[in-house]
């Protein structure tokens, strides 16, 4: 294949080697590799629309939360809410979640997982100590120098990171050891925006007032970082800003099942508006938290036709089409980690999987969601000996929000968009070494 732009004449090949070339010296992250893309993901106008205006919709769906979570511990709300998400965490991480000075704090990075579903689109969680933020600027900045209109243009992701800091001095980005593989990506945006930057590990000690710590390692990973308590101090007194905010509520994945309770559809409806509402209803696969609590004889778990979440293992192969996962705050939670496609799995493997759940219950709940199989879309990639090869992949789009302003006021932006496309036989998608990374550009547009 040839494109042909205002960069002149070049085969997918050529691009594919220039993208290759222009990875930094010590890579973006370590030990991980993937496949060159030839040309940007490109996204339609009305996905590229939808895309854009989700970020509202996110945002108001976190403040939601938090009213939710608030409301549950003044008892304004069910009280099995508060207490639901705060099973399983220390009792010192729960007073930092209710503390008064950070009550009202949101993540400031906002990633959900896109899937392009055979049926539409698919948002099948939510993070908000998202990977990938370096990279994604990276290959903004390489594919936008190759003709291709990328969403945000080379720089809308490190001004997306950036202006969540507002006029904080020097800016603290601390990676734990857990979180180690993405430091080379961090390190890298770091050094594009500049010395009010610095990439520190888990030891960093007291930080001054007035400067801010982008905290990228998971609350279950709190224990390794010992600075961490005085920085929320300062952060719960105003001298200092630390996001994501030490609130456990948000890194949890059974919020989409907290979205689908039935009981709490007039909260949602108030909080979120008819509107947002029926949009994250309809993008969102249904979600169950796998609460073995005993039901009465004659109640059933709405929309399973089971009376025991144990009745699972008896399900055939086509009624396994479900994910499950573990919910939050353990190093299970993030990545492919601790997720499960049930028809994928053999009876035993899945009875196991089920089992292990419930055994897990209080301390790290699980989730049970409904799969929303991906549509096949070919992919051009090249290899190192410049031949291209069209694979039929499973698409996963991560867009990335950023939070800029204070309360009220605090708008999303969309920074870039980063699509993932893995071999059409892989059903659960993430960043494996057969899987095309590239990022996405609007349809038709140049840069």
């Amino acid at each position: 294949m040839v494109r042909m732009g205002r960069f002149g004449t070049m085969t997918d090949a050529e691009r594919a080697g220039r993208v290759r070339a222009a990875m930094p010296p010590g890579g973006l992250f370590a030990g991980q590799r993937w496949r060159a893309g030839t040309r940007a993901f490109a996204l339609e106008p009305g996905l590229m629309r939808e895309l854009e205006g989700l970020g509202r919709v996110f945002l108001q769906f976190y403040r939601a939360v938090n009213q939710l979570y608030r409301r549950s511990v003044e008892g304004r709300a069910p009280g099995w809410v508060a207490a639901l998400l705060d099973q399983g965490k220390p009792g010192s991480l729960v007073a930092w979640q209710r503390c008064h000075g950070l009550r009202n704090e949101l993540p400031r990075v906002i990633r959900p997982d896109v899937l392009l579903a055979e049926d539409g689109l698919a948002v099948s969680e939510l993070d908000s100590v998202p990977g990938g933020i370096g990279l994604t600027q990276w290959l903004n900045e390489t594919y936008a120098g190759l003709g291709d209109a990328v969403v945000g243009g080379p720089e809308g992701m490190m001004r997306g990171f950036e202006g969540i800091f507002g006029d904080a001095g020097t800016v603290h980005v601390v990676v734990s050891e857990e979180a180690g593989s993405y430091r080379p990506e961090m390190e890298w945006l770091a050094g594009r925006l500049g010395g009010r930057f610095r990439v520190v590990g888990q030891d960093m000690g007291e930080v001054p007032d007035g400067d801010a710590v982008y905290r990228f390692f998971e609350l279950f990973d709190l224990a390794s970082v010992p600075g961490a308590e005085g920085w929320f101090r300062a952060a719960a007194g105003g001298r200092l800003r630390v996001t994501p905010p030490p609130r456990p509520i948000f890194e949890e994945k059974l919020l989409f099942a907290l979205l689908w309770n039935r009981n709490l559809r007039d909260f949602w409806r108030q909080e979120l508006g008819e509107g947002f509402m029926g949009r994250l209803l309809k993008i969102v696969p249904r979600s169950w938290v796998m609460d073995p609590s005993p039901l009465p004889p004659h109640a059933g778990l709405p929309g399973l036709g089971l009376t025991d979440w144990r009745q699972m293992k008896e399900w055939s192969q086509r009624e396994r089409e479900k994910i499950l996962k573990i919910s939050g705050y353990s190093p299970m939670a993030w990545g492919s980690r601790g997720v499960h496609l049930g028809s994928d799995l053999s009876r035993e493997e899945w009875s196991r999987a089920v089992d292990e759940a419930l055994g897990a219950w209080p301390a790290s709940p699980h989730v049970l969601q409904e799969y929303r199989r991906p549509r096949s879309l070919p992919v051009v990639w090249a290899d190192e000996s410049g031949s291209t090869r069209e694979m039929a992949s499973r698409v996963r789009l991560c867009p990335y929000y950023f939070v800029h302003g204070e309360g009220d006021a605090a708008r999303t932006v969309l920074g870039g968009v980063m699509a993932t496309a893995c071999p059409a036989d892989k059903k659960i998608i993430h960043g494996m070494t057969d899987a095309v990374i590239v990022p996405c550009a609007t349809a038709g547009g140049t840069a």
